[in-house]
Formats: structure tokens, sequence, C-alpha cells
């Protein structure tokens, strides 16, 4: 019997949404699934542009259904849709990194896009969707990296109203082939934060200038350079303030498929190292048979649901948020850092059972290996993000608000406030519900009610023992801190989507000792830090725990990891 927690091929029926939305994911799988595992490991291999794949989700219309705002006015399918597009990243990503990176850049090059008023520039967005092609999101430079306050891309004005741009930009996906770049400037005529401009540039413009792929892969991420480019108002999408809101915005929408393209990833590898890892026979015994591949491989797989658990609760944040409600804000930087880290680990659980194996070039696993490495350091690292979700802490954990309940959001609909997100700022003011109900309703739950323990001790570390003035400044010690808050909020999503989708308890308790374990370990790192003050060094120690052993229950989740032996084996 399939593992109904985990993305297969074989048994995928996406019936939970409407049957254009299925019917279009059945045909990513297929299209994929025909092509073989030879083909897909060969593309990959030589670098081969994306040319055969783009030309399927043109004809299909794959980007243009599932990215165009219904607001567009396009045919009735079209709408953005958070649940469908999070579907999509995990196929994606199972099938190879390189496929979902075109479809991701795409996403944020439509970002600044559909945020504009700029009628002129949105109806030629999506014209290009219906005619297949890619976006491009220029933002990043080679000196500055994403810091936008000091970009070199200058606007300078001309004599028919419009600008004349010139500047370089870098590390851009899709900059070889988009209909359309969204590129963020400066005015050279207008001082600070008020000369700021978004625009519309087109890669086949003869100002345009490819320098080259800064990456060996088929990702094509761009170097590019602008010579004296026109932009006329019907290319400027944002200016000022607004241009700057529009590309952190445009990052809050677009960055959150990092954690989707990272559980397909680790999905498919998990097939490939179990079946292996169970196939294989030493000493006389397969190697499962030996306790502690059993538990790097358990570990893995409950980490993995964990990552699924969590990021499918997050799609109905995003889906129900509003001016009033910005709760995604927090989970937006948990997605881009807790499950793609969640992921790397998954992996190396994984490649320490199967060890050489996962070098071997006709496996997935050889470029899963490489590629789960790159989702934790796009945009922000994960230093970056931690420091973000730092800000919300205080308030998560001391300060709840009332909201009424989030239900699960599968329904099709537009989620047009994606693109209404207005200033960003405020991020310490945003309010959260209270998470200790999530965890109260697993309270006879063994590991569960561990873990509880340890997040009330950080709630009393904040509350006692919070770093004063100058050790906000050590950011060493502060990421520390971050690690711990992380998976509090980490362990409410999953116990808010595990009461939501009745998940077995054996597999929930599985997960909780490993998270458990997880606390442990970074209070000890605490402890360590050269600043951490005695009082702050003798409460990490006292929230350590040791994780509540149950054989039996390990035992059954066992018997679902050894299952997934042989269920899925991509065709030739």
């Amino acid at each position: 019997m399939a593992d109904s927690l985990l993305f297969n091929p074989r048994t995928y029926d996406p019936a939970h949404f409407d049957p254009e939305t299925r019917r279009l994911l059945r045909a990513t799988v297929d299209w994929f699934e025909d092509r073989g595992k030879r083909r897909l490991i060969e593309d990959y291999r030589s670098r081969a542009w994306l040319a055969d794949f783009l030309a399927f989700t043109a004809k299909e219309g794959l980007f243009a259904t599932f990215l165009t705002p219904a607001s567009a006015g396009g045919p009735e399918d079209q709408r953005w849709d958070t649940a469908r597009i999070a579907a999509l990243n995990e196929i994606f990503g199972f099938y190879g990194l390189d496929y979902w990176y075109a479809w991701q850049v795409t996403i944020l090059g439509l970002g600044p896009v559909w945020q504009s008023e700029n009628a002129a520039a949105r109806a030629r967005a999506a014209e290009l969707l219906s005619q297949g092609e890619v976006f491009a999101f220029g933002l990043s430079e080679k000196s500055h990296g994403a810091d936008i306050y000091s970009t070199d891309m200058l606007l300078t004005p001309d004599a028919g109203g419009g600008f004349r741009a010139t500047g370089s930009k870098y590390y851009i996906g899709n900059g070889n082939a988009a209909g359309l770049v969204s590129v963020f400037g400066r005015r050279t005529d207008v001082e600070g934060p008020d000369g700021y401009v978004f625009f519309a540039a087109d890669s086949r413009h003869p100002a345009y200038h490819l320098v080259k792929n800064v990456v060996d892969s088929s990702k094509y991420v761009s170097e590019f350079r602008l010579e004296n480019y026109p932009v006329g108002p019907d290319d400027v999408l944002h200016t000022g303030r607004a241009a700057f809101d529009a590309a952190l915005n445009t990052v809050n929408v677009g960055k959150f498929n990092l954690c989707t393209a990272t559980i397909g990833i680790c999905e498919h590898a998990m097939y490939e190292a179990v079946t292996h890892a169970h196939q294989r026979i030493l000493y006389g015994r397969p190697v499962t048979a030996f306790p502690h591949v059993r538990r790097e491989l358990t570990d893995a797989y409950v980490r993995l649901v964990g990552m699924k658990l969590f990021s499918d609760r997050a799609v109905d944040y995003f889906r129900s948020a509003s001016a009033d409600d910005r709760r995604y804000l927090l989970f937006n930087p948990m997605t881009k850092m807790k499950v793609t880290t969640e992921g790397e680990k998954v992996i190396d659980l994984m490649w320490d059972v199967i060890a050489a194996k996962g070098f071997e070039k006709d496996t997935y696993f050889a470029q899963a290996a490489v590629e789960i490495r790159g989702l934790p350091k796009l945009e922000g690292t994960v230093h970056v993000n931690l420091a973000l979700i730092l800000k919300f802490m205080r308030n998560h954990l001391l300060h709840p608000a009332e909201f009424a309940a989030v239900p699960t959001r599968l329904d099709a609909a537009d989620d047009t406030f994606l693109f209404e997100q207005g200033p960003a700022r405020g991020l310490g003011s945003v309010r959260f519900h209270d998470w200790r109900p999530a965890y109260d309703a697993y309270a006879g739950t063994p590991n569960i009610a561990r873990f509880r323990e340890q997040a009330d001790a950080l709630c009393e570390f904040v509350a006692t023992a919070a770093p004063d003035e100058e050790q906000s400044r050590d950011l060493d010690l502060l990421l520390a801190v971050g690690q711990l808050f992380a998976l509090v909020v980490h362990a409410q999503l999953i116990l808010e989507q595990a009461r939501l989708t009745d998940l077995d308890e054996d597999v929930l308790d599985e997960l909780f000792s490993v998270l458990v374990r997880d606390f442990s370990a970074f209070a000890v790192e605490l402890h360590g830090k050269d600043s951490a003050t005695v009082d702050q060094q003798r409460w990490a120690l006292g929230a350590v725990r040791r994780p509540v052993v149950d054989e039996a229950r390990s035992g059954r989740v066992w018997q679902r990891v050894e299952a997934l032996s042989g269920a899925y084996e991509m065709a030739p």
C-alpha cells in the first residue's frame, strides 16, 4: 500500500482540486514520467537548456493558468492560488530543481507586475504568459547582492519624459530568455528612497546585453547589462517607496516556494534510498536490519513528514492573509529557513545509509544531494531569515491576540492580498494567535508533552533572561536563540495540520522525539556561546530533555518506512 503522506507519481490524484487543476498537475507528472529517468539525468548532466520543458508548459498553458490573477480578466481557470502553486512546486522539485527554478523566477518576475497599477504592463505580462514566455526578477547585483539600498542600475531622465537605464544585474534567473524582466533601479535626479524605480525590460531588446550564465547548470542564472535602455511610461511598474515595497513583497510571495520544492527533492531521494538500502545485503542481512540504519531512515522520514505538515498549514495562512492578519510574515521566513534546512538533514541522514550509492551517475540522489544545498541559501541565507524570525518572537510567545480559526484552504480562489500587501514595515507589531492550544490538543502524547516543557521554558527565557542591549548586537548568540524559537513555531503548525488531517499519532510522537533532541542540541549550543551570561547558561542546561523512548511505537513507524522500498521507481 502506498504511503499517503508522500507524493508518489504512481498513485497521485489531486482530487481536492478543481478538474482543470487536476488535469494540469497530472499532465505534468505524466510528461516527466514519459521522458524517463535516463533522459532526466542526462539533461541534468549535460546542462541542457529547458526548451522541451518550456514547450510543454506553453502547449498546456500551465504557467498562464497558474500564474495569471483572475483580475487580469483571462479564462475562468486562471487565478493565483497558493495551494495549487505549492502542489506544482513539489512536482517540479521531485523531478529536478532546474525545472522548478525556471518556474520560480517567473513567479518572482511577475511579482512587481501584478502589484503594479500600470494596466499596459499588466496586459503585456498576461499576453506573454499566454504565449508561454518566462519572466525574470532583476534585483540583485554583483557588488551588492540583494542590498537594494545600494543599487547601481541608474535611470537618467530623457527628453521624452521617460528614462535611459544603464547598469548591470547579477544572478538573475531566466535572464537569457525572459519576455519580461522586472528590473529595480534608481533615478539619477532624485536622492533617497523617492528615486527608486521598478521597470519592465525585454531580454530581446538590442540595449539588453546578456553577459553569461554565472552557474554551471541547466538553470540560466544570468549576468546582464543594460546600456542606454529606453524606459517609457508603459514600462514603469513602481516609483519611490512603492518600488522598495514591491521588491520585498515579491520576495514574500515567491520565496515561499522554496519549501515545497525541497519536499519534492527529498521525496524522490527517499524512494531511491530506502529501496537501495532494503535490497542491499551486507553480512548476510539487509542493510535495513541494522538498528542505526533504521534510526537514520526513520528520522529522515518523520522529518520529511514534518516539513510537509508545516508547509501545508503555512499555505492556509498565506491564503487567509489580510492587512489585519499578517502572520504569514513569520511563516514565510520559516519556510525559507526551517523547511529547507530540514531538507538538508533528511538528505544527509539517507546519504549516511546509502553511502557511495549517492554518488552514482544513474541515480536521482546524486543531483538531489547537490541541489538540496542551494535552497537554504537562496534569497537571504539561513542567518538573514533567522534574524527576521526573531523580530516576531516576543509577540508570538508572550502576547497572543484573538483571531478567528483559519480553515484548510484548498478552495479555487484568487489570493488577491498577496499583491496588495502595502508598505513592507511594522514587523514588530504583527500579532499571532495563542500557540498553546495546538500543543494542548496532544497533551497526552509523550514527546509532544516533553517538547511542550521546552517551549514553556523558552517563554521563561524570553521573559527573564533575554539578551540585553549589548547582547542584542551579538548575532552569533541571537541566531542560537532564533533556532530555538523556530522550533516552537515549526512544531505549532505541524500540530495544527496534524489535527486537521488526523495524522497517525505514532508518526507524530516519533517526529516530536526528534524535535526534543533538536531543541536540546540548540540549547547546548546557546550554553556554549561566548557572551552567554551565567543565568542564560543555567537556563540552557535546564531546558535539555531526553525524548520518551517507545520501541513498539518506533517499530510501527519503521514499518511505514520499510514499505517505501519498491513503492516507486522512475521508468528508465
